[in-house]
């Protein structure tokens, strides 16, 4: 008897860990469906025909308003984080290096764009960032998602 596989398919999302000092950017959500109330990453999905370098360079146009170049984005983590029907592939890039000010370019979908302390960031931080960003600090480059959201 044959058994048929179910392919896993996966949605690519790219997070801007954009950081000033030991001070890291944090976006509180709002109206999004997803996690309102609780604090991110400039993030987006990765659209058809597009590298996970342009989509990162994009999403931080789209939602900080800054300008990166690509030399300036520092890969240093992936996290899977799988599903029932899809599963998402988070690539997290540490950007400390970029062009123009840092404005709240979505304020329908963000309540604020603030930096915090790494050292002290909120405690409503989205549980996988929360992660991704230990990863980070212990130079962990890949991971599966210890919860689901």
């Amino acid at each position: 008897m044959r058994i048929e596989k179910i392919r896993h398919k996966s949605i690519v999302t790219t997070h801007s860990v954009i950081v000033d000092g030991d001070k890291v950017l944090l976006l509180l959500r709002k109206d999004t469906g997803y996690c309102d109330g609780m604090y991110g990453l400039v993030t987006g999905t990765v659209e058809a025909n597009e590298t996970v370098t342009q989509a990162t360079i994009r999403e931080a146009f789209e939602e900080a308003g800054i300008i990166v170049e690509s030399e300036d984005l520092n890969f240093k983590c992936v996290l899977h984080r799988p599903g029932d029907t899809h599963g998402y592939v988070n690539f997290f890039y540490v950007i400390n290096k970029w062009q123009g000010d840092i404005a709240n370019m979505e304020p329908h979908k963000c309540a604020e764009l603030k930096f915090y302390p790494i050292g002290n960031l909120p405690a409503n931080v989205i549980p996988y960032i929360k992660q991704a960003l230990d990863c980070i600090a212990n130079g962990v480059y890949s991971a599966d998602i210890i919860e689901r959201d």
